[in-house]
C-alpha cells in the first residue's frame, strides 16, 4: 500500500517560463533540478507549508503539450485573495475566474503559462 504522496508532475514546453511563474507569482521555492537518464529536464518546487513537491518537466521527445480544458488543476491556499490578485496581475497573470464567495471562503483561478489551471483559496474560519 502507498504511504505518502511525494510529488505531482506537469510537463511543459517552456521550463524556465513556467518555473518563473511558480516562483515569482505563486512564491514557491525551487528545491532541486536535474536531467533524467532519458533527457527530461526536471525542476522540483514546494510551497512553504507543504511536503509534497511539484515536478515541472520539459521533454521534447514526448511531443507537444496539449492541456485539456478543465481536466486538472493545483489548488493553493492564500491569506488574502485581493492582495494576491493585485500581485499576480502586476506580474502579468490576472485572475481568469473569480473571486467567488463560497460557504467556506473565497476562491479564484489563474492560468499558468502553458494553460494549466491554478485554484486559489482564501479559507474563512
Amino acid at each position: 500500500m502507498v504511504r505518502k504522496l511525494l510529488h505531482t508532475r506537469y510537463r511543459v514546453e517552456d521550463l524556465e517560463k513556467t518555473v518563473s511563474f511558480y516562483k515569482e507569482v505563486l512564491g514557491l521555492e525551487e528545491v532541486r533540478r536535474h536531467e533524467s537518464p532519458r533527457g527530461s529536464k526536471l525542476v522540483f518546487l514546494k510551497t512553504p507549508e507543504s511536503e509534497e513537491l511539484i515536478e515541472i518537466c520539459e521533454y521534447a521527445g514526448s511531443g507537444d503539450v496539449k492541456v485539456g480544458h478543465d481536466i486538472t488543476h493545483l489548488a493553493f491556499s492564500v491569506d488574502d485573495m485581493e492582495a494576491f490578485a493585485k500581485h499576480a496581475e502586476a506580474k502579468g497573470y490576472p485572475l481568469s475566474d473569480g473571486p467567488t464567495q463560497s460557504k467556506s471562503g473565497v476562491f479564484a483561478f489563474i492560468d499558468a503559462p502553458e494553460g494549466y489551471e491554478i485554484e486559489l483559496i482564501e479559507q474563512q474560519a
